[in-house]
């Protein structure tokens, strides 16, 4: 017997959507029936990713999929975001949160600037986008936040990346006890590495040795990592909240 995940009728944000895992997010909301809400931070490149994706959905469901500029480390911005989506199809039913940057640096080394830029995105813009999130989104909804492997890892360099995700790992226990009496289900992910854009640019040497540590050999797919945030925005989730999904190949060194 087949089982069908169908979101027909409902409603996403899902924010970094413009490339990467949130593309993929974005792409199989839609496939299930869902509209999509495509956010980016504003910037040219991101923007224009993020617009021809949505026609791209749209074009197979007219008035299923909208481009949205926020910077989501901007209180205001995100405030401005959830009124629009609020204006435009009354309410949200799921809240991806998976928009992140990176700025290495050593402890040392690491700028006051570089700490705040990625705990801005990477923590402040999950804690702005659930708290005016959760004015328009619905009863029985859900939230699905990105953590990271980093978060346990410790990696060399990523103090404000692991303290970040750490953080949002954290906040999803909290929200599922806030959100439970709405019936609203709230979830991390952590990714281990996956093939994207910001994998990319991990140093061939460093790949090498990441990938010791992964027993099934390789590192995953964007698309494996957009199956998990649906499966946990699905009724088949529906006792699932306040957890931390390690979606990493089995990573545990």
């Amino acid at each position: 017997m087949a089982v069908t995940i169908d979101l027909t009728g409902k409603a996403a944000l899902i924010t970094g959507a413009s490339q990467g895992i949130g593309a993929r997010i974005a792409r199989l909301f839609h496939e299930a029936g869902a509209s999509v809400a495509l956010n980016h931070p504003g910037s040219e490149g991101p923007r224009a990713d993020a617009a021809r994706l949505a026609a791209e959905l749209d074009a197979v469901r007219p008035g299923s999929a909208l481009e949205i500029a926020a910077d989501v480390s901007n209180p205001e911005a995100v405030r401005t975001m959830m009124a629009e989506l609020r204006s435009r199809w009354g309410g949200l039913d799921f809240l991806i949160n998976n928009a992140a940057i990176l700025r290495d640096r050593t402890i040392a080394k690491m700028t006051l600037d570089d700490w705040a830029a990625v705990v801005g995105v990477n923590l402040s813009g999950v804690f702005y986008c659930c708290k005016y999130g959760l004015e328009i989104l619905r009863d029985g909804g859900a939230i699905v936040s990105f953590g990271s492997i980093a978060a346990l890892q410790g990696f060399h360099g990523q103090a404000n990346y692991a303290s970040a995700k750490a953080g949002v790992q954290a906040m999803m226990r909290v929200m599922s006890r806030e959100g439970a009496r709405r019936g609203i289900r709230a979830n991390a992910i952590a990714p281990g590495v996956i093939e994207t854009s910001m994998a990319a640019a991990i140093p061939e040497a460093v790949r090498a040795e990441m990938l010791k540590n992964v027993p099934l050999r390789r590192f995953g797919d964007p698309s494996e990592v957009a199956a998990v945030a649906l499966f946990l925005c699905s009724p088949l989730a529906s006792y699932v909240t306040g957890q931390t999904i390690e979606v990493n190949g089995g990573w545990r060194g």
